[in-house]
């Protein structure tokens, strides 16, 4: 699948690709939405590979917007709406049966740009989690999922946002990019209204050596994803 991408500002990288792995495995279906869309990855590879889902893309740059347009048409998948507008000032016409996202997550005393495409894209204060959740519970009908990728570091007030909000934790996966390295990314599967217990996933790891894992690799032929150079 050939993708648009900006020659400038935030480019789609891996953690889309593992979250695309780790959504994939629990098969989504009915009225999926996904917030922050970007040029459209996440939302267009689960759409391709689960095309009974009705797919709404959201992104609060109409640059991505209009990126994110362009890439449905190129590559002849259907969308149901395009979004331009900030997630949390949105209001929807009915419920979601699972919200998907890559959502900003640098934390505050991180390098903030001066690049303000970059900056919606990355820090976390552009989409504080705590007010990410509480819409997030509003927006999905009952028992409906919360799937998505976050800073490893902040798993507890990741926790304690979620939970607080009534979102049950079922599935947690830690990435590292190698076996003797610290946690970088956590993927979660979180569910509304669940009693379910939390499955721990066995750790991710990016690299072996100067390759990548085996299994990473085989996330990455599977998606078939290829930049292209958006030109306005």
């Amino acid at each position: 699948m050939n993708l648009f991408q900006p020659e400038k500002g935030y480019r789609y990288n891996s953690d889309t690709l593992l979250l695309y792995d780790f959504i994939s495995a629990v098969h989504p279906k009915g009225e999926v939405l996904d917030v922050g869309c970007g040029c459209g990855i996440l939302g267009l590879l689960l759409k391709r590979d689960f095309p009974s889902v009705k797919m709404h893309l959201l992104d609060i740059q109409e640059q991505n917007c209009t990126i994110a347009k362009a890439n449905a048409e190129a590559n002849n998948i259907p969308i149901e709406s395009f979004t331009c507008n900030d997630f949390l000032q949105t209001k929807f016409e009915h419920k979601f049966d699972m919200i998907v996202s890559n959502p900003p997550f640098y934390h505050k005393g991180g390098v903030i740009s001066d690049d303000d495409t970059l900056f919606l894209s990355r820090h976390s204060s552009a989409l504080p989690f705590v007010a990410f959740a509480q819409k997030v519970t509003k927006t999905l009908s009952n028992r409906g999922y919360f799937c998505f990728c976050y800073d490893a570091k902040q798993i507890d007030s990741l926790m304690a946002a979620l939970l607080g909000n009534g979102l049950n934790v079922e599935d947690l996966c830690f990435v590292h990019s190698k076996e003797d390295k610290e946690a970088s990314l956590v993927l979660i599967r979180a569910r509304k209204n669940s009693k379910t217990l939390c499955k721990i996933h066995p750790p991710l790891f990016i690299y072996r050596e100067e390759s990548f894992t085996p299994r990473v690799q085989a996330i990455f032929d599977r998606s078939k994803t290829q930049s292209v150079t958006w030109k306005n």
